[in-house]
């Protein structure tokens, strides 16, 4: 799976045009994640950039994919739903993938425009993912989310989600019997105040034993704005990046 590639040249805004800013934020990052895939000895093809479009507008998503972005993700339904019906009324092609924690009721509503769900951690959400995903005649790629800190002998994060690394094997078991869903792999979040080098090759250990089981989970998504670079050493394929792409973020409406 692979998104838009990450270094060409953005094209050329019109005067007070928003791709104006995004341009050479959006360029800035891109060249980060290049340089970081040389350093690791990568191939950037290889990594999917998800620009995080949470809280800023449609008009943004609709820069962006001037500019190149081919791959969005949003946290919350409502909001996200909205904004993928309005793009998609403008004949604009995206992947949009969900990021943030996934309700069960919420699930049908979600399987209908993600493509891609980074924060599985429940069998009971991947069961609503693949009935909601049926009933719309799709599929939809499941990240399991998997909560780092007890492996990094931390409290576990309520507020970021994600299941315990002991409980990785169920709940991909669930989204691997899906009949509309397909594994791609984990997805974690850096613990606060921990090293994100170590979070994430904890994070690689953990992605290595689930292939033992499902050897088509080829896919890590990890990594955001303060902490790509070693989110692409320890093998992410798939960074979500906010901030460094499009500035402060408004407040939520």
């Amino acid at each position: 799976m692979s998104g838009a590639p990450v270094d060409p040249a953005p094209t050329d805004p019109a005067p007070g045009d928003r791709s104006a800013q995004l341009g050479p934020a959006l360029q800035a990052v891109r060249e980060r994640v290049t340089a970081a895939a040389a350093e690791a000895g990568r191939d950037p093809g290889e990594l999917t950039l998800v620009a995080v479009t949470k809280f800023f507008p449609a008009a943004d998503v609709r820069a962006l994919a001037r500019l190149g972005v081919g791959d969005v993700g949003e946290s919350r339904d409502q909001e996200a739903a909205a904004k993928a019906a309005e793009v998609a009324q403008d004949g604009v092609a995206l992947r949009w993938h969900f990021i943030g924690q996934v309700q069960s009721n919420k699930a049908r509503s979600v399987a209908a425009y993600c493509d891609v769900v980074h924060s599985v951690d429940r069998a009971k959400v991947a069961t609503a993912l693949d009935r909601g995903a049926g009933e719309h005649g799709r599929r939809v790629g499941c990240f399991v989310q998997v909560d780092l800190a007890p492996a990094l002998g931390e409290g576990a994060d309520p507020a970021r989600g994600g299941v315990a690394p002991d409980g990785i094997a169920a709940v991909a078991e669930a989204v691997a019997g899906g009949e509309h869903l397909d594994l791609l792999g984990l997805m974690a979040v850096a613990p606060r105040e921990e090293d994100p080098a170590r979070a994430f090759a904890v994070l690689a250990d953990l992605a290595a034993r689930l292939r033992r089981d499902h050897p088509g989970a080829v896919h890590l998504s990890a990594g955001m704005s303060g902490d790509l670079e070693q989110a692409v050493a320890a093998g992410a394929t798939h960074l979500r990046v906010g901030g460094a792409i499009l500035g402060p973020r408004p407040a939520p409406r």
